[in-house]
């Protein structure tokens, strides 16, 4: 087992966010299910593949070393602290892409008075999961659902690699009744479902944690998928993907999107709008036919 050394520290300061500095430990393998006894300040673990990383709002330590000798499973790797926005990319604040006016929960209300006529506000809390909605090709998601909803809001949509939560809510705050957010990771379940709570969208957003590929086969009349190429091969492949009447396909790169519109183009639909951010990032808005 590797020495536990304190977080490295990267320099620079937060402004507001639900937290002033985190401090991850990355360790390699899987928490055992059940209880652990864990510091008030914990804040949450993100796996992937076998790796884990826990996340605290104070320095952990002896914590950390009580797991690695409960739990011979695991190794530590290494130690990080930086700050919210650090972690974040960049200062997260009130931002508006197309009608939508994303607003940080530490920042204002649902009813502000401060929201424009035809602003549709959603409040966002997304804790230490990627996905405030700054990334292209969430606000080309954002723009596609808009366009997609001045046609005909849709009746019920699936959103595959949910993240915050983010178009589930911004896709209930157009209308659209009925909602499954599905996302692999436990934390960004946790994270989708109190953004559902912080936005009153219980009625409309089940968030539940699976893979993509087997929630494709859920009836749904609209399909948004923000997940990675490898990911979206298996979706579009399955044969319950063409009883989607709409989709919104993103999270592309150039050459990915290239080959799916190749793919696409042998199949029974048609694509309405392509957005290309940066030259880098792409996202597909079709319908089947």
């Amino acid at each position: 087992m590797n020495a536990l050394k304190t977080p490295k520290n990267n320099t620079g300061s937060s402004v507001g966010g639900p937290y002033k500095d985190l401090h991850i430990y990355y360790l390699q393998g899987r928490l055992k299910p059940g209880r652990h006894v864990l510091h008030t300040q914990f804040i949450g673990n993100w796996e992937e593949d076998d790796f884990s990383f826990l996340f605290f709002s104070e320095p952990a330590r002896q914590e950390i070393e009580y797991l690695l000798k409960t739990q011979p499973q695991l190794t530590y790797i290494d130690s990080y602290q930086m700050t919210y926005d650090q972690w974040q990319g960049g200062l997260f604040k009130t931002f508006r892409s197309s009608r939508f006016r994303i607003t940080p929960s530490w920042e204002i209300s649902l009813n502000s008075p401060e929201i424009a006529d035809g602003e549709l506000n959603i409040i966002l809390d997304p804790g230490v999961v990627f996905g405030t909605g700054f990334h292209p090709t969430t606000h080309a998601c954002l723009e596609a659902l808009d366009l997609a909803a001045q046609s005909s809001v849709p009746e019920s949509l699936l959103d595959l690699g949910t993240g915050t939560g983010l178009l589930a809510v911004a896709a209930a705050r157009l209308g659209c009744p009925k909602i499954l957010a599905v996302d692999l990771n436990l934390l960004a379940a946790k994270t989708a479902n109190r953004n559902v709570r912080l936005n009153n969208a219980q009625e409309n957003i089940l968030v539940v944690q699976g893979r993509a590929e087997d929630y494709i086969a859920h009836s749904a009349e609209f399909l948004v998928a923000n997940i990675h190429y490898e990911i979206m091969q298996h979706v579009i492949g399955s044969r319950h993907f063409l009883t989607k009447k709409r989709f919104i396909l993103s999270g592309l790169l150039r050459s990915e999107a290239r080959d799916l519109a190749n793919k696409l183009a042998r199949y029974p639909v048609k694509i309405l709008r392509t957005w290309a951010q940066d030259g880098v990032w792409h996202t597909l808005y079709g319908k089947t036919l």
